[in-house]
């Protein structure tokens, strides 16, 4: 068969076979090398990987368990099946790369309880449910989800649990977060490494890299849309190796309630020979639908500054007070900073009424139109634009969806008003009202709704302790970057000390294969003398990195919107080095990961969207590295001048990371670059063709 299978469409196609396929059906990649194979075993539906005829996921196990019901996972027989391909190109209104390859082979199939088999509901009257499974293989990884047609079978349904698995042929290496420790919610955890076997409770996505280094692989999902977000169970036992799905509850324990037809998101395997082809990662933006946007020149990725460090180091405050850091005086104070360097945002915290007291227990105080008597909101969005800078709206939540909900039409109505197009969304709790997961539908179908209007008002939206990334920008090109894991922040003030040197080496090829992240690298003040007390000791919690690795983060670690994170002053008593900030883009044509290995190093290339000019970033763990950095990305013929930010001499993280050396050289793709790093170093380098 060659004819595709929709959801809506396949009633037609339930009704036209009497008898059952063959129980094994598979679909390959296009270029061959991956296939995935669909069988049912005793009953059971299973799915497998291969990859150049190597076994990397074993007979795995898919199915349901519902309320109420028998569980849908036995007693199936495979009825039909269909077929497709796509081969097509698409440009991103913006992103890491502009042009993006769809090019996959998709198979589904439509399995259904046998009617040879007596399988009953709890009144005893015979069922005959059908599933859908579709999978969509690509040549860097392969998809697939679930679909329920409407059927009498199945109308309306609780799901308790997703049966799928994970069953890996070797034990990988695993690089984790866990999902079930306090501040889960935000995902604000350092990464571990360990064989897969030892894992329990993890978050995706959760990148494995095989015994052999041969393969490394990525699980995630696409296109979250009304489902419960997926965490990964681990084995029960240390000899075994594989993982199951793992839904985000709401408050009564129970994980999705859907009306057939329905569909989940999928279930993502991105697929590598190299760790350095795992960047950019685009296998969740195929999956999901085209943008639902028209013409939107509102939408603009950009540099920003903003009211925000003084607060986590203690020197200004979100409250009103004596320090109260979104004042209108301080306001015009960024904005005339941002306009003077060719920022196009300045980012206000605190300038909403709802901070006073426990701001985080007292949900229901916020306003999101309401501001501070000492914070002119009108008054700043006029003065910012007749600058050529734009005002970015902080929204907390503390977790208050309804609150939110409430408010946020005519919030955002206000906002576009005023000409202001993007807000920073926050949800600081570990569970939202009802007593929900932060990751439960009941927050899922939130998140939507808040892009979805944001859009509607002409806003973009950068959210923090979100829902991880799950390729939504495709669809909504107005959801722009997200946090979602352990960033700038608790260099300020974490118990630990802060981030170790290591921190973004991982966060390269795991977090950020979900999407950007908004980390708000740039800080020049490492060791926090603006605030209280003075220089910090090594053992404070400070800024573990060298001043020249800051700098090189605005290229390793993408986010359309990013912010210079720092104090103006600190910015003005190092200009030279503040020069690489002011000239770095923000957006991007071409992405090239040079060299790297998880947990030590990263070296990667971008060509700035719209010119011929190249940007690149390299960092390092604890360790000092020399690179040795091929050019050959660059125009061939060409001469370039290289202007690098590299570690000064001496260059320590722990006790010297201010020295920044910046020199010129002319190169070309011919020339091979030779890539100093202290330890817990970084170099930055810009390209600019001169002929």
């Amino acid at each position: 068969m060659s004819r595709p299978l929709g959801l809506l469409a396949s009633a037609c196609l339930l009704a036209t076979l009497a008898t059952s396929l063959p129980a094994q059906v598979a679909v390959a990649s296009p270029d061959g090398r991956s296939r995935v194979t669909l069988e049912v075993r005793d009953g059971r539906l299973t799915w497998r990987l291969d990859r150049d005829s190597r076994h990397l996921v074993l007979p795995s196990r898919l199915g349901f368990r519902f309320k109420d019901e028998l569980p849908l996972d036995s007693g199936l027989v495979i009825i039909d099946s269909a077929r497709t391909t796509q081969d097509t190109r698409w440009v991103q209104p913006w992103g890491e790369v502009a042009t993006v390859r769809e090019n996959y082979n998709e198979l589904a199939i439509v399995a259904e309880e046998d009617t040879g088999v007596v399988v009953r509901d709890r009144n005893g009257t015979p069922l005959q449910r059908r599933i859908i499974v579709r999978v969509r293989a690509f040549n860097d990884g392969i998809g697939f989800r679930y679909e329920f047609p409407s059927q009498p079978a199945l109308r309306e349904f609780t799901i308790m649990e997703e049966l799928t698995e994970f069953h890996f042929a070797d034990n990988p290496a695993a690089w984790w977060i866990p999902s079930d420790r306090p501040r889960m919610d935000r995902s604000e955890m350092l990464y571990s490494s360990s064989p897969l076997s030892l894992l329990r409770n993890v978050q995706t996505p959760l990148t494995l890299e095989s015994r052999d280094r041969r393969s490394y692989l990525v699980i995630h999902e696409a296109d979250l849309q009304d489902y419960a977000r997926m965490n990964l169970k681990g084995p029960a036992c240390i000899e075994c190796r594989s993982l199951a799905a793992d839904l985000a509850p709401m408050a009564d324990g129970s994980k999705v309630r859907g009306t057939t037809p329905f569909r989940t998101p999928w279930r993502t395997l991105q697929i590598a020979d190299r760790l350095v082809d795992l960047s950019p990662s685009l296998l969740g933006l195929k999956l999901n639908p085209p943008s639902q946007l028209g013409p939107s020149d509102w939408i603009k990725p950009m540099k920003y500054v903003g009211i925000w460090w003084g607060m986590h180091i203690n020197t200004m405050t979100w409250s009103s007070g004596p320090r109260h850091g979104a004042t209108t005086e301080n306001t015009k104070r960024y904005i005339d900073f941002a306009a003077a360097n060719g920022f196009g945002g300045v980012l206000v915290e605190g300038w909403n009424t709802g901070w006073d007291g426990d701001w985080i227990k007292n949900r229901w105080a916020f306003s999101f139109t309401q501001s501070y008597p000492d914070y002119d909101l009108p008054g700043l969005a006029a003065y910012a634009q007749s600058k050529g800078v734009s005002l970015i709206v902080h929204n907390e939540t503390s977790g208050g969806i309804v609150n939110y909900e409430k408010q946020m039409d005519s919030a955002f109505a206000l906002y576009q008003s005023l000409g202001l197009h993007a807000i920073k969304t926050g949800y600081v709790t570990d569970t939202v009202d009802g007593g929900h997961d932060h990751w439960s539908q009941y927050a899922v179908r939130h998140h939507r709704r808040v892009i979805e209007a944001a859009a509607r008002h002409h806003i973009m939206v950068d959210a923090h302790e979100p829902l991880h990334d799950t390729g939504e920008r495709r669809t909504w090109p107005n959801m722009m970057s997200r946090e979602g894991s352990r960033g700038q922040e608790y260099n300020a003030w974490s118990g630990d000390g802060g981030n170790p040197p290591e921190h973004e080496t991982i966060l390269f090829f795991t977090r950020l294969l979900a999407g950007p992240m908004d980390f708000t690298p740039g800080i020049f003040d490492l060791l926090i003398e603006s605030g209280p007390g003075g220089r910090r000791s090594p053992e404070d919690a400070r800024v573990r990195t060298t001043l020249a690795k800051q700098l090189a983060l605005y290229v390793v670690l993408y986010s359309p919107l990013q912010m210079a994170a720092d104090l103006p002053e600190n910015y003005e008593k190092q200009p030279a080095a503040f020069q690489f900030i002011r000239d770095v883009a923000v957006d991007w044509d071409t992405t090239r990961v040079l060299d790297a290995r998880i947990g030590d190093y990263v070296a990667v290339a971008r060509r700035a969207r719209g010119g011929r000019q190249w940007f690149l970033g390299a960092v390092t763990d604890e360790d000092a590295r020399t690179l040795d950095l091929p050019l050959d990305f660059l125009e061939p013929g060409r001469q370039y001048a290289a202007e690098i930010y590299a570690d000064g001499p001496g260059a320590h993280w722990l006790d010297n990371p201010l020295p920044v050396a910046i020199t010129r050289r002319t190169v070309s793709s011919a020339t091979r670059l030779r890539v100093v790093l202290a330890p817990g170093g970084g170099q930055a380098i810009r390209l600019r063709p001169l002929n």
